[in-house]
């Protein structure tokens, strides 16, 4: 996950809180349009076999585009108030830090 933390600015995997799974969808926004194009042929039609699942990967283009846009979304969730581990990443986007994770604003621990 190293070299793709690089090339991004934002994941949220979220989580059905009941039984602890993840509800089988993720935002996921790139530092660069250019990187979209080798994720998607990477990742879009494969099988999620280590997962003991059916599942196949389709990648499709999200309502809200753009870090800012994820930040100002969630930024009031009720998931916010929820552990760490449930909340969504951010990473640097520029930078001798790039790739790094950076807390979300307004982060109240």
């Amino acid at each position: 996950m190293a070299t793709i933390v690089k090339r991004l600015t934002f994941f949220y995997l979220p989580i059905d809180f009941k039984n602890k799974c993840n509800r089988g969808y993720a935002f996921v926004n790139f530092v660069d349009y250019v990187d979209i194009v080798p994720f998607w042929e990477h990742y879009h039609g494969r099988h999620w076999r280590m997962f003991n699942s059916d599942k196949i990967c389709d990648i499709t283009y999200a309502r809200i585009q753009g870090k800012a846009a994820m930040l100002k979304r969630f930024e009031h969730s009720a998931l916010m108030d929820k552990d760490e581990d449930y909340r969504p990443l951010v990473f640097v986007s520029s930078g001798p830090n790039k790739g790094k994770r950076e807390a979300f604003p307004n982060e109240h621990h």
